[in-house]
């Protein structure tokens, strides 16, 4: 007997969900018709897929082992249905998972999702948190669609494409005693820093270029993201090193803060959008990469 292909669907639900309950919310069935789609997906695969652990339910080894390969056979088959076909954007009902910076977020989240409304309206544009797992497998996994972030090595299959770059400048209050005077690196040095790491780093090229003068610094606060870190900014003597365009926008909407450039040799940093072979022909996810290609246009110089 042939499988029933709609099984896929909905083995893909109830691992995502994690519970019979979501994965019929997620699919628009009742529950119970849910168990029994379940009892045929464990009659398929000889195996029970979820078993009890206390009050919740746990997948079992090879539910694990089809969760890996789920999501290329979705997207095989549903290239097979579709090929020669052109992709009605407007009727695709899809969720983009985007793990990107705060940089790329805070300046173009907004038009993003004006030109997905407009494009796609019946697609999701779902940002998801810098992780401290490892990126591309994340991109491997397909728990991450497309990864926005600072050129970094990732595995040898996974597809790059340079956005724009963007060097760092300085931030302040406005009314910080910094802007007293000339701005040198020995000044800067003087006053406690904010680092923004996902990992809670406090070294990095600032340090590099001010030892390089025999200088150092104390980086006073961390925190996870450059929009916390604005936030720990507002009434502090404290400098907050931060990607040029995420100050201005700072500037633009009415923080009281000062932007100024650092006395110190900083490389420019590259901004990339990374995605996994599998999305390269995806009609979806080309009009993604593409957009936001488009979009990051005014931050790229002049040829």
């Amino acid at each position: 007997m042939r499988p029933d292909l709609n099984l896929l669907y909905a083995l893909q639900a109830l691992l995502e969900e994690g519970s019979v309950v979501g994965a019929a919310r997620r699919m628009n069935l009742s529950a119970p018709a849910m168990s029994r789609t379940l009892a045929r997906i464990r009659e398929t695969t000889g195996d029970p897929i979820f078993v009890q652990s206390g009050r919740a339910l746990v997948p079992t080894p090879h539910a694990l082992q089809l969760r890996d390969q789920l999501q290329d056979a979705i997207r095989q088959a549903s290239g097979v249905l579709a090929k020669g076909e052109q992709a009605d954007l407007k009727q695709l009902d899809t969720r983009f998972n985007v793990r990107a910076h705060d940089l790329f977020i805070g300046i173009y989240a907004g038009r993003l999702l004006d030109a997905l409304q407009n494009d796609m309206p019946r697609a999701t544009l779902c940002f998801t948190p810098e992780e401290d797992d490892i990126d591309d497998e994340a991109l491997r996994s397909g728990r991450v669609d497309l990864f926005i972030s600072a050129a970094r090595p990732l595995g040898h299959e996974i597809r790059v494409q340079p956005l724009f770059t963007t060097r760092v400048v300085g931030v302040a209050c406005d009314d910080h005693p910094l802007f007293k005077d000339g701005i040198t690196a020995r000044r800067i040095a003087r006053w406690g820093h904010i680092g923004v790491s996902r990992r809670g780093k406090t070294q990095g090229p600032i340090d590099t270029a001010l030892a390089a003068q025999g200088l150092d610094r104390q980086v006073t606060l961390i925190v996870p993201t450059p929009s916390a870190a604005l936030l720990a900014l507002h009434g502090s003597d404290l400098i907050l090193p931060l990607p040029e365009q995420l100050a201005r926008a700072a500037v633009q909407m009415g923080m009281k803060v000062r932007l100024f450039d650092l006395p110190l040799a900083l490389d420019p940093i590259l901004i990339t959008q990374a995605w996994h072979p599998r999305f390269q022909h995806e009609p979806a996810h080309q009009w993604l990469r593409r957009t936001i290609r488009v979009l990051t246009e005014d931050a790229r110089p002049p040829a």
